[in-house]
Parts: C-alpha cells; sequence; structure tokens
C-alpha cells in the first residue's frame, strides 16, 4: 500500500520535518467526524420500510423524515461558524460527538412521530456541525504538502460510517419488529469511538494563533512539522490574521472576498444535488424496483458502501498530484454520463445487473471525485479570518441542498419516475461540470495563507 504521506521535498513552501508518526493518528481522529454524517446519511435508508408503516406515512411524510435531519444539520452549521471561534474546534467536536450518542437512542425509541422528528433534527445539529468543523480543523492542521490527502481523510471517514450503517442495517433486518429501532440506536458506537479519541488530539494552531496563543500553536505545530517550519507557520497565520481579529457575518459580503464565498457555496450545493443522496437514502427501494428481492437489496446496499470506501482512496492518493480542479471536472462529466444511463435503464427497464452495475459506478466515480474533492476544496478557499463564517454559510447550503434532494425524491419518484428523476441529476452534475470549467480555480501544493493572496480581490 502507497505511503499516505510522502517524504517532504525542498519545494514545501516552509522547511519541513514532518512527523506522520503524530500527524496522521491525530488527522484520523479528527476525521472520525465524519463517520456520524455517513452514519446517518444511511442509516434510515434500512429504517425506511419499516418506520413509514409504525407511523402510516405517505410519501411526503416519509421525506420529511428522510430529510428532516439536513435541516437540524443547517442550524448545526450555522451555531458551529461562531462556536468553533469562541470554543475552539476541538471542543466543539467533543460537544457534536455526546450530542450524537444521545439522538441515535433518541430518535429509535421515540414514542411519537413528532419526537421522532425532534430527535432526528438534534442528531442532525451534531452532524452539521462536526461536518463543519472536522474538515476545518484538518485543512488548519495539516502541512500544504499533504493537506489535501489529509483532509481526504474526513470523506474516507464518511464512506466508512456508510459502510457500517449499510452493515448494521443488514444484520439488524431480521431481529423483529423493533429492527429498524435498533439500526437507529446503533450510531452510538462510533459517537463514543470518536469522543474518546478526541481526548488525544491538540486544538487547531490556526485557531490558537487567533485568540493570541502563539506558544501553544507554536508546540502543536512544532510536533507537527518541527521547529522551523514551526516558527515560519507562526508568523505567516499572525500576518494572514492582520491587526483585526475579529470576524463578523458582515466580513462575507465584502467587495474583495464574497466572489470567494459565492465559490463556496455553490461546490457546497452541487456536491448534494448531483444524486448520491437519492441512492445513500433510498438505495435498498431502488434496488428493488429494479428488481430485487428484500435480502437481495440490502446485501446490495453493503456492496454500495464497500465501493464507495475503496474508491475514496483513488482521491487520496492522486488529490495533491492532479489537483482538485481536474477531480471536480472530471467527476461532473462522468456523474452526468452514468446519471444519464441510470435514467435509460429505468425507463426500458433494463436487467438489474446492468442497473446495479451503474448504480456502483455511479458511487464509484463520487467517491474517487466529488465526495472528498469537496471538502478539501471548502477548507481551503476561505480567508483565514472569515473561515469560521465562510465555512458555517457554505455547510449552511449544503445541508439545505441535502435536505431537498433527499426529502424531494419520493415525490420526484411519484411524478416523474426513477427515470425522470435521474435525468434531473444528470442536468446538475452537467450545470456543475460547465462551473467548475468556469470558475473554480486550482490549490493544489500551496499553504492557505498562498491560496488566500491568490483569491482575495486588492
Amino acid at each position: 500500500m502507497p505511503a499516505i504521506l510522502p517524504t517532504p521535498t525542498s519545494s514545501s513552501p516552509a522547511p519541513l520535518a514532518l512527523n506522520p508518526g503524530y500527524l496522521i493518528p491525530v488527522s484520523a481522529v479528527a476525521a472520525l467526524g465524519g463517520v456520524l454524517f455517513g452514519f446517518d446519511l444511511v442509516i434510515i435508508s434500512g429504517a425506511v420500510p419499516f418506520f413509514k408503516v409504525h407511523y402510516a406515512l405517505d410519501e411526503v411524510g416519509t421525506g420529511w423524515a428522510v430529510g428532516c435531519i439536513n435541516l437540524g444539520s443547517a442550524a448545526g452549521a450555522l451555531l458551529a461558524g461562531r462556536l468553533s471561534d469562541t470554543l475552539g474546534r476541538k471542543k466543539l467536536l467533543l460537544l457534536c460527538a455526546f450530542l450524537f450518542a444521545a439522538t441515535g437512542v433518541g430518535t429509535g425509541w421515540a414514542p411519537s412521530f413528532g419526537l421522532f422528528i425532534a430527535a432526528r433534527m438534534l442528531s442532525g445539529v451534531a452532524v452539521g456541525a462536526a461536518a463543519l468543523v472536522a474538515p476545518m480543523y484538518l485543512a488548519e492542521i495539516a502541512p500544504a504538502t499533504v493537506r489535501g490527502r489529509l483532509v481526504s481523510f474526513y470523506q474516507l471517514a464518511i464512506t466508512v460510517g456508510l459502510l457500517l450503517a449499510y452493515l448494521s442495517n443488514y444484520f439488524l433486518l431480521n431481529t423483529g419488529e423493533n429492527n429498524w429501532r435498533y439500526m437507529f440506536s446503533s450510531q452510538t458506537a462510533p459517537a463514543v469511538l470518536f469522543f474518546a479519541g478526541l481526548l488525544f488530539v491538540p486544538e487547531s494552531p490556526r485557531w490558537l494563533v487567533k485568540r493570541r496563543r502563539e506558544r501553544e500553536a507554536e508546540t502543536v505545530l512544532t510536533r507537527i512539522g518541527g521547529a522551523t517550519y514551526a516558527g515560519t507557520e507562526v508568523t505567516q497565520i499572525r500576518a494572514s490574521f492582520g491587526v483585526e481579529t475579529t470576524e463578523s457575518v458582515g466580513d462575507l459580503f465584502r467587495p474583495d472576498v464574497r466572489h470567494i464565498v459565492l465559490l463556496g457555496v455553490l461546490i457546497a450545493v452541487f456536491s448534494q444535488a448531483d444524486g448520491q443522496n437519492s441512492l445513500f437514502s433510498y438505495v435498498p427501494e431502488i434496488f428493488a424496483q429494479a428488481g430485487m428481492g428484500q435480502d437481495t437489496a440490502f446485501l446490495q446496499s453493503v456492496l454500495l458502501g464497500v465501493v464507495n470506501f475503496a474508491f475514496t482512496f483513488i482521491a487520496i492518493r492522486t488529490i495533491d498530484r492532479v489537483g482538485r480542479r481536474r477531480l471536480l471536472l472530471w467527476g461532473a462529466g462522468l456523474l452526468a454520463a452514468i446519471a444519464t444511463g441510470l435514467a435509460v435503464c429505468f425507463a426500458v427497464g433494463a436487467p438489474a445487473v446492468l442497473t446495479l452495475g451503474l448504480v456502483m459506478g455511479f458511487i464509484a466515480t463520487f467517491a474517487a471525485t466529488l465526495g472528498p474533492v469537496t471538502w478539501v476544496a471548502l477548507s481551503e478557499l476561505f480567508p483565514n479570518r472569515i473561515r469560521g463564517n465562510a465555512m458555517a454559510l457554505a455547510t449552511l447550503a449544503l445541508w439545505l441542498a441535502n435536505f431537498f434532494t433527499t426529502a424531494s425524491f419520493p415525490i420526484l419518484k411519484e411524478n416523474l419516475g426513477l427515470p425522470g428523476t435521474f435525468l434531473v441529476h444528470a442536468g446538475i452534475c452537467a450545470v456543475y461540470f460547465f462551473l467548475v470549467r468556469r470558475r473554480v480555480p486550482e490549490t493544489k501544493g500551496r499553504s492557505l495563507e498562498e491560496i488566500e493572496a491568490l483569491l482575495v480581490r486588492k
């Protein structure tokens, strides 16, 4: 297996004596926030057929039950921008882990549909906050030469969460009438693991500099890349904040940075509207419509999780070599073509094996391109002084797009059928391709401060 971190070279922006034995475990723990995202995204896919009957839901009610977590996640994103700047990245992630553990049990054993929705939305608050803070933390702690790979750990963790949720659903499928309650409750396990790991990671060095705790920041950076690297980084970080370190929402609309904020929001929205959420959240039902039995459909869902996990390693290996922009272009173009193929398959009643192959191809493409690159791009684009609020706005947009995608899928399927639904996703992917081609810059190999200097308008 190739090394995750390369041997440092003289082309590094600061003299770097990289310490993988420290950096990789810290990054892996922080990325576990993605497990929460992935687990919650698809755990409901196995529970849908059962709680739908239990609560006697129609298509609109089912879409609301599946999609409501994204409204909670949007609220979590809004809160996390300010809280991550006041509490720090680490403390907020600890709070998210605790909340996620508690709401898993609350969702599974809610005595009424109203309390079920409340617990799902509160769980979303935890997921939304973690989705903002975890990739931001990873970007702030990683040296420029390996930042793409380390932030990609977050997407890898999302795929782990997806796979764990699919496995949990499969093994709990035949445990009786409370099987869907056990499915939701199972999310407590990864949350406890995340909480325990966070106790051993440091605070973000860029947050520490912002809070004028430079000695602590230098200690963390020294453990990452040596004393010379730490001194250079602290100087660059301090300069990027300038004389004013107070962040306000109004800063997002300043003429010098608002184009960057808009670009980040668009990247976030398109990452959720391209169709993968429809597959992840409703895949057993989609496979059943393709002609597979219930047990087979759940087993194929596990295979989907395996493919998603495996192909994320392609992005981890290539993102710092091929670049962010090129992977986004390849991904958007291929997803548009595959979504069109799925629309044709459902329209003509193609063999289940062909439909399955295209679904796997769609997820493999997303895992190798748009999935991880989205988080890397969002964590890199925004200048230091507005990163907290800008990430909050972009993540809010991401969760709102996720909500409308997952909540509208049953309605689109009912009115347009699966062919029309996937044609809509194909069109969205095509639009994203041209947006990336015209507007998205390449940021590989640059420090966060260099990217800021490149993008901010004078």
